[in-house]
């Protein structure tokens, strides 16, 4: 059998999650493979995400892990059915990390985050997206900036898709003052974050810069939540060296954490539009 050297985040997902009922069922990979008549090595190859799993052998897999949820069966059935199928994002040149990020946010149910330089992606306007990308890559060719730009702005589709991404933003008020793209473009930039900011999906607090707690101290980070509950949350965090992704339950925990006190100490949401229209406001005095 070949080898998928360039598995989706899809097959990853399916793989991750056979792999935890195997071990919670108590069962080796010997075990395992009794249960579908091959080699040890077939079955880990599943759990790597090197080998696909046809549906047939899924069932059995389930059966022998005793997991009886039908919607979570169903689910885990698209995932093997689906696996290979390539979003709209495959068909630009995108790192292997924007393209998976990408991939995990329109597989995912909630989105939290916490910003303390930019406004968050799915919430930039496209010229503040434009003047963002131009700042973060001197380097790159316009038609680059162009498609990286138009990236973003697909992206906001999964705001109004049929069951829409559900946004939490805690964003730092120090967001609103940095001037990015000149002061009309920022004005425009904070008058969309309000609009936005009033569906009913989008959910947006400002946590002041007088504020006893302050993001700047724990840093910017975003966490994604998808609709079956068996699978694990996902925290990642940007650095300039690549991207990290935290996908330990004990360790996500830290970071919900982390959103709960700030969210907590952030304004309330109507408070939060006052800080927002105040700012826009002074953007181009």
């Amino acid at each position: 059998m070949a080898v998928n050297k360039n598995p989706t985040v899809r097959q990853r997902r399916l793989a991750r999650t056979l792999r935890q009922y195997r071990v919670a069922a108590g069962m080796t990979l010997v075990q395992a493979a009794e249960v579908l008549a091959c080699s040890d090595a077939k079955v880990s190859r599943i759990e790597s995400a090197q080998s696909g799993v046809r549906v047939v052998d899924l069932r059995l897999l389930l059966d022998a892990y005793s997991v009886k949820d039908p919607a979570h069966r169903a689910h885990l059935e698209d995932l093997a059915r689906n696996g290979r199928r390539r979003g709209w994002w495959d068909q630009y040149e995108l790192t292997h990390t924007h393209a998976e990020y990408i991939a995990l946010e329109s597989d995912a149910s909630d989105q939290y985050s916490v910003e303390t330089i930019l406004i968050p992606g799915l919430l930039q306007s496209e010229d503040y997206t434009r003047a963002v990308v131009e700042i973060q890559r001197p380097d790159v060719a316009p038609d680059r900036i162009d498609l990286l730009t138009k990236v973003r702005q697909e992206r906001v589709a999964v705001l109004t898709r049929r069951d829409p991404l559900r946004v939490w933003s805690v964003i730092s008020e120090s967001a609103l003052r940095h001037v990015v793209g000149g002061g009309a473009v920022m004005r425009a930039q904070l008058e969309h974050l309000a609009d936005m900011a009033r569906r009913p999906n989008v959910h947006v607090q400002i946590l002041r810069e007088d504020g006893a707690m302050h993001a700047a101290v724990i840093g910017s980070f975003q966490m994604l939540r998808f609709p079956d509950p068996s699978e694990t949350d996902v925290a990642y965090v940007d650095s300039l060296s690549g991207t990290l992704y935290i996908e330990d339950p004990s360790e996500v925990a830290i970071y919900e954490e982390q959103f709960r006190m700030l969210s907590a100490a952030a304004a309330s949401y109507t408070e939060s539009m006052q800080i927002i229209k105040h700012h826009a406001e002074m953007s181009t005095k």
